[in-house]
């Protein structure tokens, strides 16, 4: 089974429902990851504000993207009812009647990656838990989410930034591999010609700058280029300044979820390696 990622732009009404929303969203989160549990195909999950005017849902997923919506329809609909009474021309609600409605209205909304990137390509999210169910792996590792936005100088500038990341996707995978600790992450263009860079990584923010900024740090001080007003490059010999950087640019993810928590990348591969190796005696 394939692994997706998905970017979800819902458009607001009007500000004053970006601080409405986000007041009475946080307690509905439980109920979301209790069907993200049930549904069993999702990796990580998280909503955040991205202006305004834009709420923004992020997920790694496995699977087909209309199956994962039509499976939140049903599972977490009402969760989406309490979005979509704060989005301008929103679908019919309730979702859970009108799952149909709510694919299609999700797939015009669905903002497609430039790049995107997975430490583990193939291994479903049940693969993983029943692997290391199995193992009796202790999960000790902090998984964070980074949701970095990036505004660029202009129009032209936005254009040539999305033309560098697709041609530079090979690069981009190796580079973010030998990092070591990012799970999932992907390059996405947004409004108001803003690029953002949401992912996964495992243990600490500054640990995992230093470790960014040291085997991708080339990428970005490429991007830097693009973007307005950059920390100075490159960016492996301004560590602090990416790390000042990178902190005022991420925005707070709202009800993280994570199918494994604990199981760094490297736990990960383990259990994977493990079970090829058993595949083969």
């Amino acid at each position: 089974m394939s692994q997706n990622h998905l970017t979800l732009a819902f458009p607001l009404k009007t500000p004053s429902d970006t601080k409405v929303l986000t007041d009475h969203f946080s307690p509905m989160m439980p109920a979301l990851f209790e069907a993200e549990d049930a549904i069993g195909t999702v990796h990580y999950s998280r909503f955040t504000v991205l202006s305004d005017k834009t709420f923004l849902f992020v997920a790694d997923f496995d699977g087909e993207f209309g199956q994962l919506m039509l499976n939140l329809a049903k599972l977490a609909g009402p969760l989406f009812d309490t979005i979509f009474a704060h989005v301008d021309k929103p679908p019919p609600t309730p979702v859970a009647d009108n799952a149909e409605a709510f694919v299609e209205w999700a797939a015009e909304h669905l903002l497609h990656p430039l790049t995107v990137f997975t430490a583990y390509s193939g291994v479903t999210a049940r693969e993983i838990k029943a692997l290391a169910a199995d193992a009796a792996v202790e999960s000790a590792t902090q998984q964070l989410p980074f949701l970095v936005i990036l505004p660029t100088r202009s129009r032209l500038a936005f254009i040539e930034l999305q033309l560098l990341l697709r041609t530079m996707h090979s690069k981009v995978q190796r580079d973010l591999a030998a990092v070591g600790t990012p799970h999932f992450a992907q390059f996405v263009s947004l409004e108001d010609n803003q690029v953002g860079f949401f992912t996964v990584y495992d243990g600490s923010f500054d640990k995992y700058i230093a470790d960014f900024t040291k085997n991708i740090g080339e990428v970005f001080d490429l991007i830097f280029k693009f973007t307005k007003d950059p920390p100075p490059s490159p960016c492996r010999r301004h560590l602090q300044e990416f790390i000042d950087f990178a902190a005022s640019a991420n925005r707070a993810p709202i009800g993280f979820y994570q199918a494994y928590p604990g199981l760094s990348v490297q736990d990960i591969h383990a259990l994977v390696a493990d079970r090829e190796a058993g595949d083969k005696r």
